[in-house]
């Protein structure tokens, strides 16, 4: 964060909409740049940390759609985002004026849904970003997230200060819904890491192997990854808890397989992935990390490690 940065944003009217495992980071984040954050979330508990701290509950999008120059959404599911924009309560049913304001959709979504808010927006004026990231909970903490942004370019380099706080990769990639279609090339190569990873570990049990040395001696090598070393040491520590959601990844996957279809791509490794995944959650592990992809091939092998 530079000083010019954080003078910029100082009094800002920033409104924040999800505040689940990435998102509540991210706003604490901005609320520390001491910007005047608003924040609406499903749930108004989970944004308590933030209110504590001085940030204003709004009870509607609508509502704090007026209140802000900028809104953030970090919500679950694209039926969220819609919801938030286009519901009865949405930003588009406010009655006031919302030319220049900017709407940041970082939630994973559909890239075909991102053209229509772009859209939508636009002919009220307003300017919008689709903006997946990457890194889960801890790149959200730490500001080290990388950033896919689609959408408005006007938009994009007006918010360069948002970006350096939360991010450490920041890639526009052009119109609309781009930034969701590359977030769906990343979900693509995690999704099958995750494969490799879970059965290397797996291997490395059976043979009756110290899994950590073995770890030692991969992940500086040409198997290096961050799935490897971070959600690796997790699952050697047993450490199921997310950092992403089983439930929401499947949901990812579910948009890559459907936009893949529609350009007639066979992705037969993720295909696999979203299988296994869905073995996953039907064994009660939605709402595990996804390194919990381990137990499922634990299961299969009737390991129990």
């Amino acid at each position: 964060m530079t000083e010019s940065s954080a003078l910029t944003l100082s009094g800002l009217n920033v409104g924040w909409i999800g505040t689940g495992v990435m998102g509540l980071s991210m706003a604490k984040r901005l609320q520390k740049e001491r910007v005047n954050l608003f924040v609406h979330n499903r749930t108004k508990e989970k944004a308590r940390d933030l209110l504590n701290e001085g940030a204003v509950w709004v009870d509607r999008p609508c509502d704090l759609i007026e209140k802000v120059n900028i809104v953030f959404m970090m919500v679950g599911l694209p039926e969220d985002v819609h919801s938030c924009i286009f519901g009865g309560h949405g930003f588009l049913q406010s009655e006031k004026e919302l030319s220049g304001k900017v709407v940041v959709d970082m939630t994973t979504s559909s890239p075909s849904l991102a053209l229509k808010v772009g859209g939508m927006l636009g002919q009220r004026g307003a300017l919008s970003l689709d903006a997946p990231v990457s890194g889960g909970d801890i790149g959200a903490v730490n500001g080290t997230l990388s950033i896919m942004v689609g959408g408005d370019e006007a938009a994009f380099h007006k918010l360069r200060y948002f970006w350096e706080i939360l991010g450490k990769t920041i890639v526009y990639h052009g119109s609309y819904g781009l930034g969701q279609h590359a977030k769906m090339v990343n979900q693509t190569l995690i999704a099958t890491n995750m494969i490799g990873v879970s059965e290397a570990l797996l291997y490395a049990y059976k043979v009756g192997m110290d899994p950590w040395k073995v770890l030692e001696s991969v992940e500086s090598g040409a198997a290096a990854s961050w799935s490897l070393s971070q959600l690796g040491r997790r699952i050697l520590k047993k450490d199921f808890t997310p950092g992403f959601y089983v439930d929401h990844f499947i949901k990812d996957m579910g948009i890559a397989l459907e936009e893949a279809k529609k350009m007639d791509l066979g992705l037969p490794g993720l295909s696999l992935a979203h299988q296994l995944y869905l073995a996953l959650k039907d064994q009660g592990g939605g709402q595990l990390g996804t390194q919990a992809l381990y137990k499922a091939l634990e299961r299969i092998n009737n390991i129990s490690s």
